[in-house]
């Protein structure tokens, strides 16, 4: 009864210990390695553990690339793998550009993967054009009428500028603005619903693909939409800028003569009240003239009758109504 525990015991720990010794000494992908023609020495494997470096991945890779004819070293891929690259991804793009006649080596395809972008995806859209579809673009002709364009940009990824060119969002935005520019330069907007081939013309000679991750093959108007009278709305609120101008200017002038009015009404009603101090200076002067002799009582009353006689004469003239001649009646 007691030996059968420890035969238990002993059991359990040769697994254990198999477990390691295979963990650490992978015999079977070593054999499986050396089955599918890849040279690689037992020692490395175990190495690869030590270094914390999968060597399933690693061998997988090679495994990969030596039945598609290209020769990768192992140390290139164990330092990819630890720079936190994606080693199967890098390995898969390498046989796809092989297959398909791309030029890509190991060392731009690790730079690609390491900046972010998806290698494999790139060699696929090399080989395989995407289509993008931009947002309305919204543009005014000459004319002043606006119109709302769609387009479809035919791109392929440019593999040697993937590391540091721009995105999509650059080709959408360049694409917008030659759409922009090919409307604003047209005449009218019946010359762009005619022929709008001459928008796709004028964007693709702008080169708008410089500096970006991608080459543009062809740029394709799908819908152009009629929208606002841009012209009119701009005449009809210029007209009523005007409107409001003129109606200010002219409540300036307005204001204006009626302050002239009463700067005259004031100086009218100055004038009168140095009259009426004039007048009353007479009175007193004639009294000077009295003391002095230099005015009699003869002059006194020739003046008082001239003053009776215009003052009758004014009278006969504001009361009387002239006579009518014969041709008025």
């Amino acid at each position: 009864m007691n030996g059968f525990p420890m035969f238990i015991v002993v059991i359990v720990a040769a697994l254990v210990l198999l477990w390691i010794f295979l963990y650490f000494i992978p015999i079977s992908l070593w054999f499986r390695a050396q089955v599918s023609g890849v040279r690689i020495s037992l020692l490395q494997l175990i190495f690869m553990r030590w270094r914390k470096v999968p060597p399933g991945v690693i061998v997988g890779a090679m495994i990969e690339a030596w039945k598609a004819g290209l020769q990768v070293p192992r140390d290139d891929l164990e330092a990819h793998y630890l720079a936190g690259g994606n080693v199967p991804k890098v390995v898969h793009a390498l046989v796809s550009a092989s297959k398909a006649g791309i030029d890509l080596s190991l060392k731009m395809a690790t730079a690609i993967d390491l900046a972010g972008r998806d290698v494999f995806e790139a060699v696929q859209m090399s080989v395989n054009p995407k289509v993008i579809d931009t947002p309305p673009v919204t543009a005014v002709a000459k004319d002043g009428i606006q119109l709302i364009a769609k387009a479809r940009v035919t791109v392929r990824a440019n593999i040697k500028r993937l590391v540091g060119g721009a995105g999509e969002e650059t080709v959408l935005a360049r694409v917008g603005e030659g759409i922009v520019s090919s409307i604003g330069s047209a005449n009218t907007h019946k010359e762009v619903l005619e022929n709008p081939d001459n928008i796709s013309k004028v964007v693709l000679e702008k080169g708008l693909d410089a500096g970006t991750a991608f080459e543009i093959l062809s740029i394709d108007i799908a819908d152009i939409d009629i929208g606002k009278n841009i012209g009119a709305v701009l005449q009809m609120d210029q007209a009523n800028a005007d409107k409001n101008i003129a109606q200010a200017k002219a409540e300036e002038r307005r204001a204006m003569a009626v302050a002239l009015e009463q700067e005259m009404k004031a100086k009218a009603q100055e004038a009168r009240a140095k009259v009426i101090e004039a007048e009353a200076q007479i009175p007193l002067a004639m009294a000077e003239a009295f003391r002095t002799g230099n005015l009699g009582v003869m002059d006194y009353y020739r003046i008082k009758n001239i003053q009776a006689d215009t003052s009758m004469r004014d009278s006969i003239a504001g009361h009387t109504t002239p006579k009518k001649g014969p041709e008025e009646k």
